[in-house]
């Protein structure tokens, strides 16, 4: 899949909530693929930031753009139906339906039918039907979640759960993916697993990503390049092994690096 230059851009990006200033003229832009992450202390803004740009926050000042559309403000629905997916720090599922119900019900955007289509199954219906089964067992396979497809998604277990969010952001079939602390609370196997199919999606998929994420060590290692945020103010810009010699980076969030 090509991907356009800008694909998205921040331009002067400010929000408060009341007298707390969350985000303060953050600018960015993701000009190819690649995997961006977002990183800083907590409160930094970092979750204000993806919610401005999937939809949730509406910034008071600056502009969001997305292959050169401007998103700014624009409901999260139709976020979703530019081909915007998101992961959420706190799982959002459907906990009383199995792995494959909460996959085929994120296809919800790529399913069009008719009145007359839909009330006799068969012909065009049954063949949507058929193509939306097909992707939603290739993020099954994708994602190796064979042995939880028809397992009740609020008895699995947290790390198993991380991944069905994961998939459902996949079965969307995204042009950007945002990705809010995917590996919190997982193990270190969890977090490897979790590591390489976002580098699967990447390589792969030629999907972009925007990763926030408090593991410097997956950071460095997967990561193109990272914006660093501070009391809502982008303090630094550049490559991991630029940014883990910055010296503003290392006194607000890294600490002293290792001699």
């Amino acid at each position: 899949m090509g991907v356009e230059n800008n694909k998205l851009k921040i331009e002067s990006v400010y929000l408060a909530f009341g007298g707390i200033q969350a985000l303060y003229d953050v600018s960015f832009q993701i000009e190819a693929i690649e995997i961006l992450a977002i990183i800083g202390p907590n409160g930094a803004g970092k979750t204000c930031l993806l919610n401005c740009i999937s939809g949730f926050y509406t910034p008071q000042r600056g502009e969001i753009y997305f292959k050169d559309q401007r998103i700014t403000g624009m409901a999260p629905y139709k976020i979703a139906t530019a081909r915007i997916a998101r992961t959420f720090q706190n799982i959002q599922l459907y906990s009383g339906m199995t792995t494959v119900d909460n996959l085929m019900a994120a296809r919800h955007i790529h399913i069009k039918p008719s009145v007359l289509s839909s009330s006799i199954y068969f012909g065009p219906a049954h063949r949507r039907e058929i193509q939306h089964r097909k992707a939603v067992e290739d993020i099954i396979d994708f994602l190796e979640l064979e042995s939880i497809r028809n397992k009740v998604v609020g008895m699995l277990p947290y790390g198993q759960r991380k991944k069905v969010d994961l998939g459902r952001a996949l079965a969307l079939e995204p042009e950007l993916l945002l990705l809010d602390e995917p590996m919190a609370g997982m193990n270190y196997e969890e977090k490897e697993d979790m590591a390489r199919y976002i580098l699967d999606i990447f390589d792969l998929k030629k999907i972009p990503v925007v990763l926030v994420e408090h593991d410097m060590g997956v950071i460095m290692d997967i990561s193109d390049r990272i914006v660093v945020l501070d009391f809502g103010k982008k303090i630094a810009e550049g490559p991991p092994a630029e940014i883990k010699l910055n010296q503003d980076v290392i006194k607000a969030y890294l600490g002293t690096p290792e001699s």
